[in-house]
């Protein structure tokens, strides 16, 4: 049958810090992706330790009764602690080079690794069908690892909520993107 690694961006929130909430139509959202997963089977549901991830699954979870665990791996990556009004700018260019870092920030090679690590984890446990809530800059780096094609113009594109199916079977990994 294979193993399947849900990766969900949150849904739309009020901000970027921890505990920044979802918004009224994150909240909405969180809803659908209740209907989105009615028919899937999820064994386990694994979030970044920031409200608006935790938030975006929490409904899932009550639904599916499924606890929700916490990994700090997951967290979105830090691009810097100083405050750049070109940050989008700043951004791109961490897509092309992936060791590139600022001041109090993560390289995206570093937010990568975490990243590829909690995947590579579970692909090793005997749960086939799991849920990784995190977020959108966590997410492209995931994407870009196994998908070096995934640019800035790429992350632009993703959603809020966005959801990516990682299918892995017969030693052969496959990625879809399945929020439409």
């Amino acid at each position: 049958m294979g193993k399947k690694i849900y990766l969900v961006r949150h849904c739309q929130a009020n901000g970027q810090e921890l505990t920044a909430s979802l918004t009224e139509a994150g909240i909405n959202q969180s809803l659908e992706l209740v209907e989105f997963f009615a028919d899937v089977l999820v064994e386990r549901i694994i979030s970044s330790p920031y409200h608006r991830a935790i938030d975006s699954v929490t409904p899932l979870a009550k639904e599916k009764d499924i606890p929700i665990e916490i990994d700090d791996r997951l967290s979105e990556r830090v691009l810097s602690t100083t405050f750049f009004h070109d940050w989008r700018e700043r951004l791109e260019q961490t897509f092309d080079d992936l060791d590139l870092v600022f001041e109090g920030g993560e390289s995206s090679a570093q937010a990568m690794r975490r990243g590829i690590e909690v995947i590579k984890e579970l692909l090793e446990n005997e749960e086939e069908h799991i849920l990784l809530a995190t977020h959108g800059g966590l997410t492209s780096l995931i994407l870009k690892y196994f998908q070096p094609s995934f640019r800035f113009k790429d992350w632009e594109n993703l959603t809020n909520p966005d959801v990516f199916v990682i299918a892995y079977s017969n030693g052969e990994l496959e990625i879809t993107r399945l929020w439409k």
